[in-house]
């Protein structure tokens, strides 16, 4: 029997009538004779609510605590769908994460999965249920709950449809898919049909909020086909695949950005043998992500290095970097939380010639500073002042006439 493996968020779960209105939906795929897995997110703004609730009683809450904490909005949700589909007559049955063998490793509030064992869940699902498993959650190796931070939920959804064998795995959010740009900013964003995997995760690393890149990275690597829909709407969404159409090939797909951005530089490196492993290997062991990093060439030996982490990372990163400077030599550590990144996205922009002077051009025709540049084989992202981004964004969407996009 066919299974799918769909994924509500909070705003699909946010009330009792929205909840409702999932089960709904969710009968559809079980009344045309296949099997269902239901992943959850918590109910609308629950998680920062428990943040916020947390903060109040604890000015620094522990890593542990917090996950426990966290882990109970995606209960709520999870055993009120199961029993909205029990009041419509169907047989259904709510998991927490460690229930449904969702194993991970130990790393508190960003946890990877490191592992999933499916016997529950099958077992379940034999016996005719609905499974409603809470996303965002699993257990380490001492059964403590771990929750897999941002966009948790469609990372839980896509390992169970891989663990599973599922025939896709479907993320309904507030969207009715992806778009060339934020509709929200741009009213003339195209939404697409298909796109690939490798375009879908540059578009998710570079900001856009659709679905997380660690759901779409273990889509490609288990060949999850992965389709994003509106819980609001029945129209078509957006399929992320292996295989796209050749049409697509060496053009701008889609225009992302992220103001969780911070910025530190140190100034005045000695530019010799060790010292990037000296400032990055600490940042590491904090479960520090890292995004873009530019190192100046060396003038007398001496040399700049910048680098971007996430907003809520930023005062840690800096305690943690700026004595390593000191030891080192280094002049100063220059932190900015004034930052945001635009990226255009597309396969095979590198190997094509006129994008990235287009992206420059019209970002200086918009009086835009760009204060940092990184590229990968089909991304060029700018890192410009935060209050630019809307700016930005609107015309280069128009300048790479994206408006004009066939879906």
């Amino acid at each position: 029997m066919a299974l799918i493996v769909q994924k509500y968020g909070g705003t699909s779960v946010a009330d009792a009538e929205k909840i409702r209105n999932v089960a709904r939906r969710v009968t559809r795929v079980k009344d045309e004779g296949k099997q269902v897995v239901v992943v959850v997110s918590a109910m609308g703004d629950t998680t920062d609510n428990l943040i916020k609730l947390a903060y109040q009683v604890n000015e620094q809450p522990g890593d542990r605590e917090l996950d426990v904490l966290l882990s109970t909005g995606e209960l709520v949700s999870s055993t009120l769908l199961a029993l909205a589909l029990e009041s419509l007559g169907y047989k259904a049955v709510s998991l927490t994460g460690a229930q449904a063998g969702i194993h991970t490793d130990s790393s508190y509030s960003r946890a990877r999965i490191l592992r999933i064992n499916p016997k529950r869940v099958v077992n379940e699902l034999e016996k005719g249920n609905i499974v409603i498993v809470a996303g965002f959650q699993g257990v380490n190796q001492e059964m403590d709950i771990t929750t897999l931070g941002r966009g948790g939920s469609d990372t839980t959804a896509v390992a169970l449809a891989a663990s599973l064998n599922a025939e896709m795995c479907q993320i309904y959010t507030d969207v009715d898919g992806v778009y060339t740009a934020d509709p929200r900013l741009v009213p003339s964003a195209r939404k697409l049909k298909e796109i690939g995997y490798e375009e879908m995760l540059e578009l998710a690393s570079s900001g856009a909020s659709v679905m997380h890149n660690r759901a779409v990275e273990l889509g490609a690597v288990y060949n999850v086909p992965i389709l994003v829909l509106s819980s609001f709407s029945d129209s078509p969404g957006t399929i992320i695949r292996k295989e796209v159409s050749m049409e697509v090939r060496n053009k701008v797909r889609g225009i992302a950005y992220d103001t969780n951005v911070s910025k530190v530089t140190i100034v005045g490196v000695p530019d010799h043998p060790g010292i990037a492993a000296a400032i990055f290997e600490p940042l590491a062991r904090a479960n520090i992500n890292i995004d873009n990093i530019v190192q100046n060439a060396s003038i007398d030996n001496i040399t700049d290095l910048t680098f971007t982490v996430a907003r809520g990372d930023l005062i840690k990163a800096m305690s943690i970097v700026e004595p390593v400077v000191k030891s080192v030599g280094g002049t100063q550590c220059v932190a900015d939380s004034t930052s945001a990144k635009v990226s255009i996205v597309g396969t095979g922009i590198q190997n094509a010639p006129g994008y990235a002077a287009r992206m420059f051009r019209t970002l200086y025709e918009q009086g835009i500073n760009i204060q940092l540049i990184t590229t990968s084989e089909m991304r060029i992202t700018c890192i410009i002042s935060e209050d630019r981004v809307k700016d930005a964004i609107q015309a280069l969407h128009q300048a790479f006439e994206l408006e004009k996009v066939q879906p």
